[in-house]
């Protein structure tokens, strides 16, 4: 059971040692993390049960988190693809009830018990120190499940259709949007429409029954590679399609999370001074090419990333704001699809680099 700070802890008589001591009173010494101390495949992901729990520092909040998002960049952290420091606990997507609270905590007007989710680095864990900017307020009718879902799905949904286009697509014009079917692009789909945008997608025949009903325009079923988190672009002809549909003209905006078995796709579907938005990396990173490959259509690439457009607290909010709003007013339709509890770390990410999931895939942590 979880010690309350009382009241008295935060009145300004009290220095910050005291303010500390009665905050962190309310988190043991170590807690149960999944560990990464190699690189490798799903197996590295050790679960251990007296990892050291974060110390409270200024600026900064305990969360006890119940759960814990698990996402295709976990996974590139896992393997080395893009490196840390070893040992790290995994994951950058949690959810939870603050548990402990500095000075400036105190100061913001957060809470012990408050409901919050919030992305850094060190999630799969019982206790995450987050720095007072990072958290995002969790209104009631919102659970903390679907919340946890959104801090990087959900707001990558958000800057990908908002933002990372640079405004070269308009109201009214065709997206194509690759892997509808699954986590971040089911948002994106959504999205896509809420912003008034036409949108393809594509997604495989295994999965019809989750991208039907997020509203594309139009969408090209393909066939699934069995044992793994993406599909055969090949089995079905996407560019003629694109062509076809839209008249001729191409897609002002493409985003593709698939990469590299995509990447041609993408390119040659766009229409002039169109832009390829490249975010993910599921079928493999893409290759190098020449920018001389884009003089056909005058066009534009991006590779983003999402702390790029959450850069303060003003933008983090109003990203999360209208991702939660859309929630509260049914406007956007989220799918969990398993809860493994942490435990299962390891089947946790063989399940999402499988391909099995038709949502978004957690941990959920007791």
């Amino acid at each position: 059971m979880l010690a309350v700070v009382s009241p008295s802890c935060m009145r300004a008589s009290l220095s910050m040692a005291q303010v500390l001591k009665r905050a962190f009173s309310a988190v043991p010494d170590t807690m149960k993390a999944a560990v990464i101390r190699e690189t490798g495949d799903a197996s590295v992901l050790k679960v251990e049960p007296d990892f050291p729990s974060p110390k409270l520092e200024a600026n900064k909040v305990i969360v006890k988190n119940e759960f814990a998002g698990i996402n295709f960049i976990d996974t590139y952290h896992r393997k080395g693809l893009y490196p840390r420091d070893l040992p790290f606990i995994g994951g950058q997507e949690g959810g939870g009830t603050v548990a402990a609270v500095s000075e400036e905590a105190t100061a913001a007007g957060i809470k012990v018990g408050d409901r919050v989710a919030y992305s850094v680095l060190g999630t799969y864990s019982e206790y995450t120190a987050v720095p007072v900017p990072k958290l995002l307020p969790v209104p009631d009718e919102v659970g903390l499940d679907v919340a946890t879902s959104c801090v990087v799905q959900g707001m990558t949904a958000h800057y990908l259709t908002t933002s990372a286009h640079a405004d070269l697509i308009k109201p009214g014009e065709w997206m194509l949007i690759h892997g509808v079917a699954g986590g971040t692009c089911q948002w994106a789909a959504q999205m896509a429409k809420l912003r008034g945008y036409k949108v393809i997608g594509t997604a495989p025949k295994g999965k019809k029954d989750v991208a039907e009903p997020l509203g594309c325009d139009e969408l090209i079923l393909v066939d699934e590679v069995p044992g793994t988190s993406y599909e055969d672009y090949e089995s079905v002809d996407i560019v003629s399609r694109i062509k076809e549909v839209t008249g001729g003209e191409g897609v002002k905006c493409v985003i593709d999370g698939i990469g590299k078995a995509t990447m041609d796709i993408s390119i040659d579907s766009l229409a002039r001074r169109g832009i390829f938005v490249s975010f993910g990396n599921a079928s493999g990173a893409v290759p190098a090419f020449p920018v001389l490959r884009l003089i056909g259509k005058s066009a534009y690439v991006t590779r983003p990333k999402l702390l790029d457009y959450t850069v303060d607290r003003e933008e983090l909010i109003w990203r999360s704001g209208e991702v939660f709003g859309w929630l509260k007013e049914g406007k956007l339709k989220v799918a969990v699809d398993t809860c493994f509890p942490l435990d299962q770390a390891t089947e946790g990410h063989l399940y999402l680099e499988a391909g099995k999931s038709k949502g978004k895939v957690l941990y959920e942590i007791k």
